[in-house]
């Protein structure tokens, strides 16, 4: 899709559609009818008297203009009481306007710029932050994967998206962030197309090729291990897994450093799981397919490195990416196993499906040699995480406070929540092993908790946070402006959290 951002009156905007995000106010709508115009007002006002519109919270109403201003039709979005506003509302409302002319099958709409939404006192945004809210629900709302339907609906696309202003005070800002949300919008979407792309075209293998082809467009470094290389370093997690699969494992390195930079390296690991059939332990049929998805991790850090790139933000970011397939064969790992890991630990197999803990262990170990300020893990990793948060909040547990908080910040800025969960003492002993340093499951109670003191246990001397986004990265249906399927969720986390680093 174009993104633009232009300098220009609502009456004069050349668009098929302009869309106006307008409040719910004890007045009916008065001053912003009449701001509107004289014409327009007058033929919203019978909307308006039959209550078909009252700018609340879901309110669309769509117009054909009768050539009183430039474009043939007006959508109004009702944003609901001014006391409430966010900049997720924003994203929601410009979602609602991109769906519903997605629907009108138009080809380009124009959203005006909200002037009036900068002084709702609920609201502490720069015009800069909406702008790129605006771009966001609109362009993430209308994502589709449908690259392998061959008999396309007949609908006409969206092709342009223009954010339109009468403040030219503002517009440099407005402008800023325009650019801002295009960006962040093309990162998620690459996430979400690796996320839902089949794991016949999605393994190990090309996984690494589609990381080098983004390093090479977006510019950015990278460098792949192959099965040799990863055996040298005695990556016996990684080894493990991928044993059962045809395909051989990858480790693979990205790293972001404009300039230079001199301050303290963030290292990003995703979990690269491009199928997890459960191996020997193998899951149950229903919903399998979802697992091409268990790479959702990875795919959050090939977006970031995306958005880095693209927008030069001024820090040092390592990404690192363990690759494999989890799949049951004569030459599989079995429960009972023993693997020593890059760090020398060992860990015990309890349950084969429990795979992705024994990946991420090594990739935690690595991740010391870059002498990290902090490493955050990100892992589509245990069921129990969606049985206790759901599809709403992705949990988080770490050794450092600060981080946290500040991740919870960005959660709330971007809407990809965060839920700190407890890595009290007593639950170490429920992971202890009787043959090995650890073993990979800690029984039914706790299991997302468990989890994350699985990697504790392999972490270097550096803070340490670990997301869990089985239930945020895999959604059963569409919310407002994310798809059924890979959400593309941590991306705009992460940027945001990188950011604000000092």
């Amino acid at each position: 899709m174009e993104i633009k951002c232009e300098f220009s009156f609502l009456s004069d905007a050349k668009v098929d559609a302009v869309a106006v995000l307008v409040f719910q106010d004890k007045n009916g709508l008065g001053q912003q009818i009449s701001a509107l115009g004289k014409q327009l007002g007058e033929k919203l006002q019978p909307a308006v008297s039959l209550k078909d519109f009252s700018g609340k919270k879901g309110d669309v109403l769509s117009l054909y203009t009768e050539k009183s201003i430039a474009s043939p039709r007006l959508v109004l979005i009702g944003m609901g009481e001014p006391e409430k506003l966010s900049l997720e509302k924003i994203r929601r409302g410009s979602a609602a306007a991109a769906t519903t002319a997605q629907k009108m099958k138009i080809a380009s709409l124009g959203i005006e710029f909200p002037i009036s939404m900068l002084s709702a006192q609920s609201l502490k945004a720069a015009p800069s932050d909406i702008a790129q809210a605006v771009v966001e629900g609109a362009v993430l709302s209308v994502y589709k994967y449908d690259k392998y339907i061959t008999a396309k609906e007949d609908e006409k696309k969206l092709e342009s998206l223009t954010v339109f202003t009468s403040d030219k005070k503002r517009l440099s800002e407005i402008r800023e962030g325009v650019r801002r949300g295009e960006i962040l919008s093309a990162a998620t979407s690459l996430a979400r197309d690796l996320q839902n792309a089949p794991s016949n075209e999605i393994y190990p293998e090309t996984l690494a090729h589609h990381v080098q082809e983004t390093a090479y467009k977006h510019g950015f470094k990278t460098t792949v291990f192959d099965q040799r290389k990863i055996e040298t370093l005695k990556m016996g997690g990684i080894l493990a897994v991928s044993k059962g699969s045809n395909h051989p494992p990858r480790f693979i390195i990205l790293e972001h450093n404009p300039g230079k930079v001199k301050s303290g390296t963030v290292v990003l690991v995703g979990k690269g799981v491009t199928f997890d059939s459960g191996g020997i332990s193998i899951k149950p049929a229903a919903n399998m397919g979802e697992m091409k998805m268990d790479m959702s991790g990875a795919a959050a850090v090939i977006g970031a490195f995306q958005a880095l790139a693209d927008l030069q933000l001024p820090v040092h970011v390592v990404g690192l990416i363990p690759a494999v397939e989890n799949m049951p064969s004569g030459t599989a790992m079995k429960p009972g196993d023993i693997v020593r890991h890059y760090s020398g630990k060992t860990s015990e197999v309890d349950n084969t499906d429990a795979e992705g803990r024994l990946i991420l262990a090594d990739a935690l170990g690595y991740a010391s040699h870059y002498k990290p300020d902090v490493v955050i893990d990100l892992a589509t990793l245990t069921g129990a995480c969606v049985v206790a948060l759901g599809h709403l909040a992705t949990g988080m547990m770490g050794n450092d406070q600060e981080t946290m908080d500040a991740i919870t910040i960005a959660g709330e800025t971007t809407y990809e929540r965060v839920w700190q969960l407890p890595l009290f003492d007593e639950y170490e002993k429920m992971i202890k092993s009787d043959v090995a340093d650890v073993k990979n499951t800690g029984g039914r109670w706790g299991g997302a908790i468990t989890a994350g003191w699985f990697l504790k246990n392999f972490i270097g001397d550096y803070k340490w946070v670990h997301l869990d986004i089985a239930g945020t990265a895999i959604l059963e249906e569409k919310m407002d402006y994310a798809p059924k399927g890979g959400s593309g969720v941590g991306v705009r986390l992460l940027i945001e959290f990188l950011k604000n680093r000092k």
